[in-house]
């Protein structure tokens, strides 16, 4: 026994000498780099630009109600779940590469006990006989890893747990982002019903003024069909508008991990349309490159691909590894171990690929093509942040000045709605004058609604657009299932 533990030492530190010379081939990684501007542009102002400010966005909203749903939709959205469910696999196949690096040893025991039958050889007789035999051993194998093929797996590993981490991120941006938008949505529908339902009422009013007149004969039955007409096509409204905002109310019960109708109860309250505190700085267009989570995810899975093409160069080197077994086989049980029964091996196995039809090398190509296509990703990924950032930037900006015109425009149409009411009313002015300006008063101030509703999803955009997502601890470990009574046991069926 001696003997066999002095040569596993030696085993063992030949391992180690032979490992730190091992080299990794392939190509090693660097981080991609791309022209960009250094300013948005209508960025006018000659100092230097103010960093993003995008922790908690939302709240310069001035909703709590919002606040708080956007809360709860980090934990329970279902789509955050599964997001958090890869970042649990990608770190445990993490560990799954990592344990290749290592030696392996399984254990093995067995103990038979047969009996021999009588025979006869050249009449000579052999009585039957009963015995045991008892036998254990260990047998321990490592790949030496000498080209790098286990430590790029390892590497590709570790950038796919960073990819997972910020899809997780750019889940919780996109969730953050369409809660709010649908928020506003909701609330820019009722507040568009409420109005419609106004009107209507004071259209009726004005119905009914028409019908008083017309029985003192100052008006004509035509004036009467006409005023109720255009209030029952006010009311009209009201029905379309409801049914997008339970739409709008559903889908905020999804996004929250909840049945849709949950959340009618908390929403059934009419607020006003949230208004943002603006402007919101955007720093430079760099920043993308840091604050977008799909943008870092797109890099980090370049990075991941990249490490694949050293894998696959490794496999068309030699494979080095080595192996050996330490066996004890004894008649009796307490035999086993002494010096006598013991048998071991050792020695090193090398595998060199010869002839394999191109295989390997197409194996090169395929992994230099995938990295070509996360490279190509990568830049698409930091453009498509660019535009939206110049979109959303666009569209806040002109909505802001469209919905000066808009409330000028309502604020006058209002004024001529109620003087050519009280006109109407003094006989000093014809119902179709009346009729004009209620259809131009309701209108304009439906429109302005929706520019409101515009500016607040503007800038919802443009803090997603940004990168603004939840900035707060997210907890990837706990399973969404926790399994129980996982021994060994017998499979329900059985039971």
């Amino acid at each position: 026994m001696k003997v066999v533990l002095k040569r596993t030492r030696v085993f063992m530190l030949l391992a180690f000498a032979l490992l730190p010379a091992g080299c990794a081939v392939g190509p090693d990684y660097r981080s991609p780099s791309l022209d960009l501007p250094t300013r948005w542009s209508g960025d006018k102002n000659k100092r230097e630009p103010q960093p993003p400010v995008l922790a908690q966005w939302w709240r310069r909203l001035n909703d709590p109600l919002l606040n708080q749903l956007i809360d709860e939709a980090v934990q329970g959205n279902l789509d955050v779940a599964a997001a958090k469910a890869r970042i649990r696999e990608a770190r445990a196949s993490r560990r799954q590469a990592i344990g290749a690096l290592f030696p392996s040893i399984e254990g093995s025991g067995s103990a038979t006990r047969s009996r021999t039958a009588t025979t006869t050889t050249d009449d000579i007789t052999t009585p039957p006989s009963t015995g045991n035999q008892f036998q254990a051993g260990f047998d321990a194998s490592w790949e030496l890893d000498l080209f790098g093929a286990n430590r790029r797996a390892v590497e590709a590993a570790t950038y796919n747990v960073d990819a997972s981490e910020d899809d997780l991120r750019s889940t919780l941006l996109t969730l953050i982002g369409d809660v709010a938008s649908y928020y506003v949505d909701a609330r820019g529908y009722q507040a568009r019903a409420a109005l419609a339902r106004r009107t209507a009422i004071s259209q009726r009013e004005t119905a009914a003024l028409t019908q008083n007149k017309f029985n003192a004969g100052s008006a004509s039955a035509v004036d009467t069909a006409k005023a109720l007409a255009q209030a029952a096509s006010t009311e009209a409204n009201v029905p379309t508008n409801e049914a997008s905002y339970r739409e709008s109310l559903h889908r905020l019960g999804v996004l929250l991990g909840r049945d849709p109708t949950a959340l009618a109860s908390r929403l059934a309250r009419v607020t006003p349309i949230p208004a943002p505190r603006l402007p919101l700085p955007r720093g430079i267009p760099a920043d993308v490159l840091t604050m977008r989570p799909d943008v870092r995810k797109a890099e980090r899975q370049l990075a991941q691909y990249t490490a694949k093409i050293g894998q696959a160069e490794a496999a068309l080197y030699p494979d080095v590894s080595l192996s050996g077994s330490v066996s004890t086989t004894a008649l009796k049980l307490g035999d086993l171990g002494k010096n006598s029964t013991i048998g071991w091996s050792f020695g090193p196995t090398v595998s060199v690929p010869i002839f394999n039809g191109g295989k390997l090398r197409a194996a090169v190509e395929v992994a230099e093509a995938q990295r070509d296509e996360y490279h190509v990703a990568w830049r698409s990924a930091v453009l498509t942040a660019l535009e939206d950032v110049e979109n959303a930037t666009v569209s806040l900006a002109q909505e802001r000045i469209k919905i000066r015109s808009l409330t000028e425009s309502a604020q006058r149409y209002g004024e001529a709605a109620r003087l050519s009411h009280t006109l109407y009313e003094n006989g000093s002015s014809s119902f179709l004058d009346v009729l004009d300006a209620e259809r131009s008063q309701f209108s304009a101030e439906d429109t302005l609604l929706q520019s409101r509703v515009n500016i607040a999803k503007d800038y919802v955009a443009l803090a997603k657009a940004l990168g603004g997502g939840w900035d707060g601890a997210i907890d990837a470990g706990k399973p969404e299932v926790v399994d129980t009574d996982t021994g060994p046991h017998l499979p329900g069926a059985l039971r």
